[in-house]
């Protein structure tokens, strides 16, 4: 997946997990809670691999751009 795509599934994902807990919340139910809390998680961890993917994509490029400059010279 693109850096992007995991990023938005991310928010996706923490935002049904913060409903899921509140549902939960709402309705006592102990077993929602904890899914609504794994799913924030797992939110979180795809939009942490979405930055780790744009910042090995900027480093590569400025590493690209630099070699670039030092040919042309």
């Amino acid at each position: 997946m693109s850096e992007f795509t995991d990023k938005a599934k991310g928010l996706a994902n923490e935002a049904i997990g913060k409903a899921k807990q509140g549902i939960g919340e709402l309705t006592g139910s102990e077993q929602t809670q904890a899914e609504g809390a794994a799913q924030e998680a797992k939110g979180h961890t795809q939009k942490a691999v979405g930055d780790a993917k744009g910042a090995v994509k900027d480093t590569a490029n400025k590493a690209a751009d630099a070699a670039d400059s030092a040919l042309k010279r």
